[in-house]
């Protein structure tokens, strides 16, 4: 068995879907049939030629910072002249108009100096600046396996959900839950695209699908901050299966069942996978292929917090992360919680791999209303990769390979074997096993979306529910691998009833 766990070198996942996928995929397929005519590339690209490249290099260089690019803080007051004397300092002297804006955090690409740390530190310098920072990138916290299987959602039954069901119902659709990753597909279209054939560049019609077992009509202002000002469209099945968890359609006889089935999804799209990277590229006329998938940066992750705690969203789950830490994404944590968003983020995978901390879920020990959520298997044990800490706070079901393709996640996403090749297609969906804290997260997501739809609109009242009803696993009281304990969702829900 081939299994990845994103690392702090940030290597491929396309490399490891090669080796998974080629002879697998047994599964049914959900085709979705006609689609809408095809369509030119009439929406512009969120990038620019140079932070495209930037990505590449990145992947090349297995570098966890987009080159010659940082985000910087301006101290109070500090205007425009003020900001363009702090600019000064730069070898390249670059202009403040050239200055991309998140809220209050600039956004400055340098492509003079490659090498974010000297570019952050030379701002930083500045007495006009309060912060600088490299514009690290984040990865999916998720492992992708064969998805052949016996006994498929053993982590419902182990955290109870059939009883938690009888006392909310799949929440409701005033509760909106924000889903910041990889993007969901919220067309169904074919899309006329740019792309490398192994000796040239050259055009392919592209058909993308909702999926079927998550309704296109709970979906809620989608918005894509990467890819093209167009409709949202995962390209790399992560930003899918985490939602299928949150919400997958229950009772309807396809594939599996979601936690909060009533509630709407706002899709937002932060991570650029590979076949996001290939399209640019080749809409560039950069010829080749990628090294490795983009990753997701932190400007992006900032962006779409504050969108979805601006956008009516009252739940967010942040399925991502990486080595760097960010005063941009704990600025917009901290923003999103103060507004009513209660946001749950997984630990990482790097367990066996050094244990090193992982960000933004460090941030959750200090803001009251968003989780850190480490995984466990299904005997309730440790999951083997699952990144450990002081900062954890909860652990819910993510899946552990150690029983074998049983005992990880199946949830519905895009059928892998449409990914290989030169020639994709993202229309068409299976039941397929992950495993991951990607995957222990949106179980919290889920469940805080039943509570807030209980009643409970508090994000640290929510926090502190799951936390006080949890099963508490490992050394008594709090600790490093599991937090508080496995989550217990019918206990938190009649405990809501008690706080609210």
């Amino acid at each position: 068995m081939i299994r990845l766990i994103v690392s702090r070198s940030g290597r491929s996942r396309r490399a490891v879907m090669l080796g998974v996928f080629v002879a697998s995929v047994v599964a049914a397929v959900t085709s979705l049939g006609t689609h809408a005519q095809v369509s030119g590339m009439a929406y512009p690209p969120m990038l620019s030629r140079a932070e495209i490249l930037g990505f590449v290099e990145a992947g090349r260089q297995k570098l966890n910072y987009i080159p010659g690019q940082v985000l910087v803080r301006f101290k109070s007051g500090m205007i425009g002249p003020d900001q363009q004397r702090a600019l000064m300092a730069l070898r390249s002297r670059p202009d403040v108009s050239s200055l991309k804006w998140i809220g209050k955090t600039a956004v400055l690409t340098d492509e003079s100096q490659p090498d974010a740390h000297v570019l952050a530190a030379q701002l930083a310098s500045q007495p006009e600046v309060l912060w600088a920072e490299p514009n690290y990138l984040s990865r999916p916290h998720s492992v992708p396996n064969d998805p052949g299987f016996s006994q498929r959602q053993w982590n419902f039954t182990k955290i109870d959900m059939p009883r938690a069901w009888n006392v909310s119902d799949g929440a409701d659709s005033n509760v909106i839950v924000a889903v910041i990753d990889t993007g969901i597909t919220t067309v169904n279209q074919t899309f006329a695209f740019k792309t490398w054939n192994g000796s040239a560049i050259v055009d392919v019609n592209v058909p993308f699908g909702i999926n079927t077992d998550l309704s296109g009509s709970r979906h809620v202002a989608p918005k894509d901050f990467v890819f093209w000002d167009g409709p949202v469209l995962d390209m790399g099945r992560h930003g899918t299966h985490v939602s299928s968890t949150i919400g997958e359609d229950t009772n309807n006889g396809l594939l599996e069942a979601g936690i909060a089935f009533r509630t709407r999804i706002m899709p937002l799209k932060v991570c650029l996978d590979f076949w996001d990277l290939q399209f640019l590229m080749s809409a560039q006329g950069i010829p080749g292929q990628p090294s490795s998938d983009g990753g997701c940066s932190n400007a992006a992750i900032a962006e779409a917090i504050n969108y979805a705690a601006t956008h009516g969203a009252n739940v967010a789950n942040i399925s991502l992360g990486g080595p760097g830490g960010s005063n941009a994404i704990r600025d917009a944590l901290t923003n999103a919680a103060a507004l009513g968003m209660f946001v749950a983020v997984s630990m990482g995978n790097e367990f066996d791999e050094g244990d090193p901390v992982e960000f933004p879920a460090f941030y959750a020990r200090d803001i009251d209303g968003v989780m850190s959520v480490a995984a466990t298997g299904p005997t309730d044990r440790h999951a083997f990769y699952s990144s450990s800490g002081n900062h954890c706070e909860i652990a819910a079901p993510g899946g552990d390979s150690s029983f074998g393709v049983a005992g990880e996640i199946f949830q519905s996403t895009i059928l892998g074997s449409d990914l290989l090749g030169f020639f994709p297609r993202f229309d068409r969906y299976t039941e397929v096993a992950f495993q991951g804290t990607s995957m222990a997260s949106p179980h919290i997501a889920g469940i805080a979306a039943l509570l807030f739809s209980h009643g409970l609109h508090d994000p640290a009242l929510i926090e502190g529910v799951l936390e006080s009803t949890a099963l508490d696993l490992g050394d008594p009281g709090r600790d490093r691998l599991f937090g508080f304990g496995r989550v217990q969702p019918r206990l938190a829900l009649i405990g809501a009833a008690i706080k609210k």
